[in-house]
This record gives C-alpha cells, structure tokens and sequence, in this order.
C-alpha cells in the first residue's frame, strides 16, 4: 500500500487500508455515487474547462470527526471571504488529469495553501468530476484521511486568511444548516459553523457526502440565510 503521498513526482495512490470505521460510509459514498446525485453541473461534453482538484481531508479532533477548511481573503477579486476546501488548477508537473494528476493537485495545493504535511495524509477516493460554470473550473475533490496530523494554517495572508476544521458533529446538526440565497436568486444548502458561512460549491460537497454517507439529519430547508451572514 502507499500510504504517503509525495507532491514532487513520487507515486500517489489511492488506499482504504487501515481508514478508521467511522469514514468506511464517505469511501463506499465515493464509490458509488453517481455525478447527477452531487450535481446538476457537470463537465462540459466537449472536454472544455480548467483542470482542477480539491481535497476534502477528514482528521480526527478533540471532538471527533473533522473536516479541514480555509476562508479565502477579503481582498481576492473572486471567491473573497468564502470558505472553501484547499485546492486549485492542475500543473503541467501534476500529470494525467485522467490519472493522478488530480490526487498530486490536491496535496500540492493543500500544502501550499495550508502548510500541512501531505506524507501524513492517506488518500482514499475519488468524487466524480463537477463543473463551476461561473469560473469554468472542472474540480475533482479528492478524499483524504489526516492520518498523521501536522500544523496548519494560513501560508499567504494575501490568499488565506484562516485555516480551520469544523467538526463532523457540528455540520449534522440542524440548528447549524440552512439555505443560502444568492442576490441573484440562485439557492442551495449552507453551513454556520465557525463564525462562517460555507456555501456554494463547498457547501454542496459536503451536503451530499453527508447525505450518501448516511450521517445527515433532518434540518429546516426553509430557513433562509443571505450570503452576507455574520455570526
């Protein structure tokens, strides 16, 4: 098994061995799950669109199950201030994005972004290709297990300007889920967690993980956030 992962040209596998219990539902979700049950957008027929890939790291905190986030700075001309999963555009040098390419884009940029150690994460699964239509991006959010956790945090205030987890407990609880509505019109599901509001592409990752993972409960989809929220 391969169980480091090594963002300067090594191999980069994928490996449910030795995943803990608990994250058994997320890699057999990862498996089955088809593209039009995590969303209507998908990638363009005619293979258009930029490469890119997320990393969607479950660790395991004081309080549990945790997933790995980060909050955009203020000052970015798109994207500012939202949460986010750590990720980016493939590199020439992260090869295949048919292959590996997006497994080596996941851990490169969540070290750049965040400064952990990608040797201590064990990859584990693959989500089906989505599409962000605004910015054309083609993401692939990867899954990984923080197996041997390392210190995080905001690498470049100019990009980042917090790096955070936000317990599994707390993303299933009801009081902490609702409906985001853009000026626009346009709605889909949110997170308040962590003095933030996580919505859009994120929020919709995570509203189905937990859903085909079995973790989701019910929760009021009639209460309404806009996306200027503040805790």
């Amino acid at each position: 098994m391969t169980r480091t992962s090594d963002t300067q040209g090594g191999p980069v596998a994928l490996s449910k061995e030795g995943l803990p219990d608990w994250l058994e539902p997320v890699a057999h979700a990862a498996e089955t799950v088809q593209p039009l049950q995590l969303s209507r957008f998908l990638p363009p027929e005619n293979g258009s669109g930029r490469q890119s890939a997320v990393l969607v790291l479950f660790g395991e905190g004081e309080r549990g199950p945790e997933l790995l986030l980060m909050e955009r700075a203020g000052t970015l001309r798109s994207h500012a201030g939202q949460p986010s999963f750590p990720g980016g555009a493939l590199d020439a040098e992260d090869g295949d994005p048919q292959g590996e390419g997006p497994l080596r884009a996941a851990l490169r940029e969540a070290e750049e972004e965040t400064g952990l150690d990608p040797s201590g994460v064990q990859l584990f699964g693959v989500l089906p290709r989505l599409y962000i239509p605004v910015s054309g991006f083609v993401v692939t959010p990867v899954l990984g297990w923080w197996r041997e956790p390392s210190p995080v945090g905001a690498v470049d205030l100019k990009e980042t300007a917090r790096v955070f987890t936000v317990p599994v407990a707390d993303l299933t609880d009801p009081a902490n889920r609702a409906t985001a509505v853009h000026p626009r019109g346009h709605s889909g599901p949110a997170f308040l967690v962590e003095s933030a509001l996580v919505w859009g592409f994120t929020a919709g990752v995570i509203d189905r993980l937990l859903h085909y993972a079995g973790w989701e409960r019910p929760w009021d989809r009639e209460k309404q956030v806009p996306l200027d929220w503040h805790a």
